[in-house]
């Protein structure tokens, strides 16, 4: 029995239609979960340690990383079920996508740091600090990935596979054991 076949076997009958209608939703945003503690992690361990003059070169750093990362689980996991590119192509239009998304996430954190000039001396660190996970990790990146949602689904996998009306695509989904 799949793993898939054993969470789908506990979840009531009545969420699982609206949870199989909306994988590709949630599998996107646990791969964004991911990717944002990778991003987290990686930004103020550069930012206290390498980088603490250039938070937003940590950031960009740290995002960059994120989005390696983030490509491999979408094309094998969030969006398995869609296609309609070649490789190479997907690949293109995902890492410039994720380009404008690295951009976009660097805006708040640009205008905290530099216009609202949010940064030691003139706030204490811990000031510094929240003003830094606010806008660059929170601000930031909600903006971007509401334009890397529209973006992936429009330009970078643009062919859906209709799991409701395919049942071979519950396998993809993880439906009930004994449904493939």
């Amino acid at each position: 029995m799949h793993v898939s076949d054993r969470l789908t076997d506990r979840v009531p009958e009545r969420w699982l239609e609206p949870l199989v209608k909306h994988a590709e939703a949630l599998k996107f945003l646990i791969v964004g979960a991911i990717t944002f503690v990778v991003t987290v992690v990686l930004f103020f361990g550069l930012k206290w340690t390498i980088l603490q003059d250039k938070p937003v070169t940590a950031n960009v750093l740290a995002v960059l990383i994120a989005t390696i990362v983030s490509y491999i689980l979408n094309r094998e996991w969030s969006f398995t079920a869609r296609g309609g590119r070649r490789r190479h192509h997907e690949a293109a239009l995902f890492f410039a996508v994720a380009g404008t998304g690295l951009a976009i996430n660097q805006l708040p954190l640009w205008v905290s740091s530099y216009v609202l000039d949010l940064r030691s001396p003139n706030v204490s660190f811990l000031t510094e600090n929240i003003a830094d996970f606010v806008s660059g990790s929170i601000i930031g990146t909600l903006l971007a990935t509401a334009f890397r949602w529209w973006a992936m689904r429009k330009f970078v996998f643009p062919e859906p596979v209709n799991v409701l009306a395919d049942p071979a695509a519950l396998t993809v989904y993880g439906g009930r054991h004994g449904d493939h």
